[in-house]
């Protein structure tokens, strides 16, 4: 596990902390012929080198693999990313990366991930509560309150593109995890901020309609994943 650990922060340092935005966006432009993504490769390569130190000539396999994978998965994410599909390429990006990590501790160590280990009902039962407050409690809530649906002029409306769905999938999210760890008091904070951030667009707001909609998808929200939470630990009980 500690050559993981030791692979693992030679990559974040590499790839998040001695980085830049400018480094990023000429590997985008010239791909293979930039000149940063081979400064890029050798930031990793000496990192790894200081990390690793005077094992670097027992771990030279995973040494090797580890650059020369990072150089293949950095290309291959320069050449088939398009504009609109950045996000979803960052993420695989970083998944190949760790892949190859593991692949690379696996040399020295047993590090095989056991499914046997992974599906276990503990581990279900936390995947499917998940769930249930990032989709289902969406879901649920927009069909009692689209009944209520005010319209909102186009000219007046200024807010991100589906940014109030990513708001309230993070609040139960947060709602939930302080209510399984026991932190009850939490909520009544993250309540009160969001009604700071909101005040300014329940005032400016002539429609009264539009205020008790807010404050009713607000509610429903808070209340679904504090009841999930809650159902969440009484069946966690059960389980054991």
């Amino acid at each position: 596990m500690l050559i993981f650990l030791k692979f693992l922060l030679a990559h974040i340092l590499g790839d998040f902390v001695f980085q830049s935005e400018k480094w990023v966006k000429d590997k985008e432009g010239k791909k293979v012929k930039s000149t940063k993504l081979y400064v890029h490769i050798a930031v990793h390569t000496v990192l790894l080198l200081l990390i690793l130190q005077v094992d670097l000539q027992k771990y030279w396999a995973g040494f090797l693999l580890i650059v020369i994978s990072h150089y293949a998965i950095d290309l291959l994410k320069l050449y088939f990313q398009k504009k609109k599909t950045k996000r979803v390429w960052f993420f695989i990006d970083q998944i190949l990366h760790i892949f190859m990590l593991i692949v690379a501790t696996s040399f020295y160590t047993d590090f095989s991930l056991s499914t046997l280990n992974i599906i276990n009902e503990e581990n279900l039962l936390l995947l499917i509560f998940l769930l249930l407050v990032i989709f289902v409690a969406a879901i649920i809530i927009k069909l009692i309150i689209t009944q209520w649906n005010p319209e909102k002029k186009k000219e007046n409306d200024d807010s991100l593109a589906k940014a109030g769905r990513y708001i309230g999938i993070l609040e139960r999210l947060f709602v939930f995890t302080f209510v399984v760890t026991n932190h009850w008091e939490a909520i009544g904070f993250l309540l009160a901020a969001k009604s700071v951030f909101r005040f300014g667009d329940l005032t400016s707001s002539k429609d009264r309609k539009l205020t008790e909609y807010i404050l009713i998808g607000t509610l429903l929200s808070f209340g679904f994943a504090i009841l999930l939470g809650v159902l969440y630990l009484q069946t966690l009980k059960i389980l054991s």
